[in-house]
């Protein structure tokens, strides 16, 4: 489940009112659904719903752990780039994508069963790169990885 922790997020991410509404259901239509569409699915993610001024969102433990029984560290990974490539492609605009040039993840604490919890916060939003931190944690707000994801934004092909 993708969505934010703050409130009224339309009228600051995409401005206020219908117009505000409107350009956040067209850049939701254009972007949201592809990097999430298929793995994303696999992984229980589910497309977002609202406003990314701060992206959240969750995956189960269940069905994404590695053989010893942790939740697999790639699928930290897949969780955080979802949203990392969410929030850029939302950022770059209308005509323009965004496509991965960078990721690395650190991770500081293992996790069974649950529900975790990702949060992205953009460092650098500029014409050409956006770099996002995304953190994961378990359910009692616990750090469980931290993910750096930088991404290259170019004028769509035609």
């Amino acid at each position: 489940n993708f969505g934010n922790h703050g409130g009224g997020c339309v009228g600051k991410c995409f401005g206020r009112g219908e117009l505000g509404k409107r350009r956040l259901h067209l850049l939701s239509k254009q972007f949201i659904p592809q990097p999430v569409a298929r793995l994303g699915a696999a992984f229980g993610l589910d497309p977002p719903q609202e406003c990314l001024a701060v992206p959240v969102a969750t995956m189960p433990v269940e069905g994404n752990r590695q053989v010893i029984g942790l939740l697999h560290g790639g699928a930290h990974v897949v969780l955080a780039e979802s949203l990392g490539s969410i929030s850029s492609a939302l950022h770059a605009g209308p005509g323009r994508i965004a496509v991965g040039i960078e990721i690395n993840a650190t991770h500081s604490k293992a996790v069974s069963a649950g529900i975790v919890t990702a949060t992205c916060e953009a460092l650098v939003l500029g014409r050409t790169l956006a770099t996002h931190s995304i953190t994961v944690c378990d359910e009692q707000g616990n750090r469980l990885s931290t993910i750096r994801m930088t991404n290259f934004l170019k004028d769509a092909p035609r």
